[in-house]
């Protein structure tokens, strides 16, 4: 049950995503980044996280000067492979147009993501390296998820500015919320993923116990 989890915080993260980037008011950071790789280089967003999540991967590995967790490239090609698949859905229905439409599909799409990067990474499964990188630092400077995440996205909006990718006013909220959203949503999301394996093993006990 413990890996459904996984791939369920997979998919709302992706949907979270896709939706950010329909909404047309800039997206993350990082998918800003993906998103202009995309559009001047060619291939697909999806292969662009996967790209990318292959440096990072290189990049934790000599901040905790340990082997390259190339687990994390399971999560990257399943996120990938969503967020390719949920913008070819989304394209045909959501397609906002006045701003307060936009607004709060980003709005939605914002507090999708938190949901979703908090069940994933309860899971302690295969984190995307973006996602390792916000625990390291965590860890490093011994500050709080919030500054992390905020110091991770400040470097990825530089870049995606220099990329031009699509940096929009949604793009500053995501610098300004996305760490307090997961900063939010992880203790929640812990106590219900929790609650329900816990419950799940009860049940598993009672079943071994009355056979």
């Amino acid at each position: 049950m413990k890996y459904g989890f996984y791939i369920l915080g997979i998919i709302i993260l992706t949907f979270g995503i896709s939706v950010t980037i329909q909404s047309d008011l800039g997206t993350s950071p990082f998918d800003a980044l993906i998103v202009g790789l995309y559009i001047h280089a060619g291939l697909t967003v999806g292969s662009w996280e996967i790209i990318i999540a292959f440096l990072l991967i290189c990049c934790n590995s000599m901040l905790k000067r340990q082997r390259p967790e190339f687990s994390g490239m399971i999560t990257a090609f399943i996120t990938g492979i969503g967020i390719d698949m949920w913008l070819f859905f989304l394209h045909r229905f959501i397609v906002p147009e006045p701003w307060y439409e936009k607004a709060g599909c980003f709005a939605i799409g914002l507090v999708v993501i938190g949901i979703g990067t908090a069940a994933y990474l309860h899971t302690n499964f295969a984190p995307i390296p973006v996602d390792r990188l916000t625990l390291i630092i965590r860890e490093l400077t011994g500050r709080s998820i919030f500054f992390s995440r905020t110091v991770i996205y400040f470097v990825f909006f530089i870049l995606a500015l220099i990329l031009k990718g699509p940096v929009g006013i949604g793009t500053l909220f995501t610098v300004c919320l996305g760490g307090l959203i997961l900063h939010f949503f992880m203790p929640i999301t812990g106590r219900w993923i929790d609650g329900i394996l816990t419950a799940s093993q009860k049940q598993k006990d009672k079943k071994k116990w009355y056979n």
